[in-house]
């Protein structure tokens, strides 16, 4: 139909957005080659949940300790930091909490207990519509995310740590040495924060790195993930991709019947130049078919609730709508131009690409043609928005010539035409020599058709002492020989008129001007004919004892203009 190309472009790239970049983006590309699987021994896990088991204890029996102290604190700063060392103890206990069960169990609580978080923040994206499509792609890379997150998280622990080992061996160096009791025991506090530090580091860390190894042993190749996601993406969407394209092949089927129907029933509607109510039936038809292709797929996405294909749809419908926003003007007018009561209309007479052209028949595609140069072309219909038709008259011409007549080029190349096309016309000369013109050199040589009818002037000197009988006897002689000539050489057939006429008073000689009219039929012997009446009036000359002037012995040949 109307539609632009752009439209096309539009839904290729979304596609590419929703289910080909997934595919790539489940893939994390800084991850080493895959690797197989890692079998974490119970032995090792068992080990690592006695150690955490321990320093849960450990942090229990502290906070317990921290607890006692804040009871028994005179002073409101010490208990504001023991609050605060409290706050602290408790947040290590509760991540050591989490850490025990998601190692033990493989899952934390927080993968089943918490609720998927609902909100959604995004005003530029069409009032929420891409959020079951982001939602889509946060899924299928979930793994890539939780990978990358590990990772920094490794990276922050394994910096930390080494600085943590220093901290507790410079403060048990001093432990060592002082033997100040007081100083001691606050050098001993300080050495059990930084040792539940560092134990607390090392426990994220360990974490971290069995929940990496467990991602790690369940990953699999590129080729494997993308026969998985592909899969499992006609799994869940393939059936109503299919759906929908059965509908908007059903659609295209019914218009077509529908189109079949119409053209039996409705008066005028197989005619050339259709009425304007014909017409206008035909352009509701195919928008109403457009209009169906188009809704048919969102009712079956709908119909499915599948949110993310049918959003996917109306964020289609809305970014082809801005896209063709400013063509909206030039689409009236294609659609004016269809009901033919635009600037272009059928039977009319335009000039497209240096020709005239006469509009066949308006539609979708439009089909010209030239009568005399017998060429047509079929254009799309906006290629007529710009132009301009207007009612051609009987008598215009349509074109220089037809295939087989002869012209004679201001050029001097006379020829018969043996082939005309948009581009080119070719020519073949007396003799079988081609050439070949573009059409618009062709036309800018004002070529002069000889195959309808054509006249030949040549002139003839004779001397001054013929003056007395120059305009009067001499010139009916001449005529009278030149008639009998050309009737024994056999052109009378084709010869329409011969006069001899007195052309002009020269420096040394009496002009005197042979006119012949022939018919088109002896074109191909145009100059054969001008060489006869050359050389018919020579005879006439001697005959009559015609003096011709020494300077005027050969013959001057003119066309008629």
């Amino acid at each position: 139909m109307l539609i632009s190309r752009k439209f096309c472009r539009c839904i290729f790239a979304c596609f590419c957005l929703v289910f080909v970049l997934p595919v790539a983006w489940s893939q994390d590309t800084d991850a080493p080659p895959p690797q197989t699987p890692l079998a974490t021994p119970q032995d090792d896990t068992l080990a690592t949940l006695q150690r955490f088991s321990k320093l849960r204890s450990d942090l229990r029996s502290r906070i317990k300790g921290v607890e006692r102290q804040l009871q028994n604190s005179p002073s409101d700063s010490e208990k504001k930091q023991l609050q605060a060392e409290l706050s602290s103890l408790e947040k290590d206990l509760e991540d050591l909490k989490d850490n025990f069960v998601e190692i033990a169990a493989g899952i934390g609580f927080a993968a089943i207990s918490q609720k998927p978080d609902t909100s959604f923040n995004l005003q530029a994206e069409m009032l929420s519509l891409m959020e079951p499509v982001v939602r889509e792609m946060k899924h299928m890379t979930s793994d890539v995310r939780k990978k990358s997150d590990l990772r920094e998280k490794i990276t922050f622990y394994e910096v930390r740590i080494p600085k943590a080992k220093v901290a507790v061996e410079n403060v048990s160096a001093l432990i060592e040495k002082t033997k100040d009791k007081t100083l001691r025991s606050y050098l001993e506090d300080t050495l059990d924060d930084w040792k539940r530090q560092l134990a607390n580091m090392e426990s994220e860390l360990q974490a971290a790195n069995f929940q990496l190894s467990r991602i790690e042993s369940t990953e699999t190749s590129f080729a494997d993930a993308s026969q998985s996601y592909l899969k499992s993406f006609f799994q869940q969407r393939g059936l109503y991709l299919i759906q929908a394209l059965l509908v908007v092949g059903l659609v295209l089927l019914l218009s077509r019947l529908s189109r079949k129907l119409m053209m039996r029933m409705v008066p005028g509607y197989n005619k050339t130049h259709r009425s304007f109510q014909v017409r206008l039936l035909d352009l509701v038809h195919r928008l109403i078919t457009v209009a169906l292709t188009i809704i048919g797929p969102m009712v079956v996405f709908y119909y499915n609730e599948d949110w993310v294909l049918f959003s996917l749809g109306i964020l289609l419908l809305l970014g082809a709508a801005w896209t063709l926003r400013t063509a909206v003007p030039r689409y009236w007018q294609q659609i004016r131009l269809y009901l033919n009561i635009g600037a272009v209309r059928e039977g009319e007479r335009v000039f497209y690409e240096g020709l005239p052209w006469s509009v066949k028949k308006i539609d979708i595609f439009t089909t010209l043609e030239n009568p005399d140069a017998g060429i047509s072309q079929r254009i799309a219909i906006e290629n007529l928005v710009d132009l301009k038709s207007r009612p051609g008259r009987k008598d215009e011409p349509w074109f220089p010539c037809k295939k087989d007549d002869w012209v004679l080029l201001s050029d001097g190349v006379r020829g018969k035409v043996i082939g005309i096309s948009h581009e080119f016309v070719e020519l073949i000369e007396r003799g079988g020599a081609r050439k070949t013109y573009l059409t618009q050199d062709f036309l800018g040589q004002s070529p002069r058709n000889l195959s309808v009818n054509f006249r030949l002037k040549e002139t003839i000197g004779i001397s001054y002492d013929l003056q007395s009988d120059s305009t009067s006897t001499i010139l009916q002689v001449l005529r009278d020989h030149l008639t009998k000539r050309i009737a024994a050489e056999g052109y009378n057939e084709n010869l329409i008129n011969i006069q001899v006429e007195f052309q002009m008073a020269n420096t040394s000689s009496l002009d005197l001007v042979v006119i012949a009219d022939f018919k088109g039929e002896v074109a191909p012997l145009y100059n054969r004919l001008r060489r006869a009446i050359q050389r018919w009036s020579v005879d006439a000359c001697t005959e009559n004892n015609w003096e011709i002037p020494f300077t005027q012995v050969t013959l001057h040949g003119h066309v008629q203009q």
